[in-house]
């Protein structure tokens, strides 16, 4: 008999497995607390419910949760770790620790079918999709899980072409009886696929943030081709158009590339894409993997750039970059590295 992974399951998923046995939904409540808050990793571990009921479980189920392989660590104080599934699918985690904030940054798929030029993971080609259970279990089974405040689904894949997933996962971080962090602290990325979309703005609190890298259709399709069946223009509009409850944050990421998408006519061009709009303009660093003769534009044209956004009254920022050293920052995830992994294991 196959048995149920309780991590990735919601509460009533797991009342619905034990009340045929005569326990009560506060029961399902301890299990969920027990998995998501406490990370427990063994059914025999799981406190506070009647020992027949853990009995129960043992004999139904097992907690669905893994550690990493292993680890790699950047002078910088990122982690990057590697995760390898039941059925062989690698896919990496990244683990960003900034002040007082603790992100993690995690993968939707293994691999990725949206094959964007610049990104490797696209060019490590698609292997499989997560479960919600494997996209939560990149948070739980972290060593500094208890630390962390914010998550960000910007690893390995495309977190629009495993939305039903991707919305399970986000609300087990964001219930209560999951990991209970704010909607406010998660934010999901996409390239752009407009009916996920669509129905991620209308299911969903979470932040949204959209890989833009050009405001030119003809441009961006060399980089993106998804934008040949999903107009970025559209799906800004539908950002645009959708009502923004507070504090829920939607956002464009542009990364830059020297004399590519850098140049005032480009700059000119985003301003009137977002002017009028709450949505926010992330400019990062392009960083460069493989043979790939791009390069990033200067810090001072992304500083350029910034100023002149701001001054039109369009929000922006620079994000720096974070663990380059071990490839994990942004576009460089890729798991078939890892068979040269020098990275420790984890225990």
């Amino acid at each position: 008999m196959n048995k149920e992974k309780l991590c990735g399951l919601d509460i009533e998923e797991i009342f619905s497995l034990i009340e045929p046995h005569g326990y009560a939904h506060h029961h399902a409540v301890s299990i969920a607390n027990g998995i998501y808050k406490k990370r427990v990793t063994e059914i025999s571990l799981l406190g506070k419910i009647p020992g027949k009921l853990r009995d129960l479980l043992m004999e139904l189920s097992d907690t669905g949760s893994f550690k990493p392989v292993c680890s790699e660590s950047s002078g910088d104080g990122a982690v990057k770790y590697l995760f390898r599934n039941e059925i062989g699918l690698e896919y990496e985690t990244v683990y960003l620790p900034d002040g007082k904030r603790r992100t993690v940054c995690i993968s939707t798929q293994s691999g990725c079918r949206m094959g964007c030029s610049f990104c490797a993971t696209g060019r490590y080609g698609f292997r499989g999709n997560l479960t919600a259970g494997e996209i939560v279990n990149q948070i739980v089974s972290l060593p500094d899980a208890g630390d962390i405040t914010h998550v960000v689904f910007m690893g390995m894949g495309e977190p629009m072409d495993n939305l039903d997933n991707v919305l399970r996962a986000c609300r087990i971080i964001t219930s209560e009886w999951g990991l209970a962090l704010s909607q406010r602290n998660v934010t999901v990325s996409t390239v752009g696929i407009k009916a996920g979309v669509e129905r991620f703005l209308a299911e969903s609190g979470c932040n949204l943030t959209l890989s833009l890298h050009s405001p030119f259709a003809e441009e961006r399709m060399r980089l993106v081709p998804a934008e040949k069946a999903n107009p970025v223009n559209e799906i800004i509009c539908i950002m645009k158009d959708f009502p923004l409850l507070k504090k829920r944050r939607f956002s464009l990421a542009y990364v830059m590339i020297k004399d590519f998408n850098d140049t005032d006519r480009h700059l000119e061009a985003l301003m009137i894409l977002t002017l009028g709009s709450s949505i926010r303009v992330n400019l990062l660093p392009y960083h460069s993997s493989g043979e790939d003769v791009l390069i990033s534009s200067s810090a001072e044209r992304m500083q350029y750039f910034k100023h002149n956004l701001v001054v039109s009254g369009v929000s922006a920022s620079v994000r720096k970059s974070r663990g380059n050293d071990i490839s994990a920052s942004c576009g460089l995830l890729a798991a078939g590295r890892s068979k040269g992994h020098k990275g420790k294991k984890s225990k």
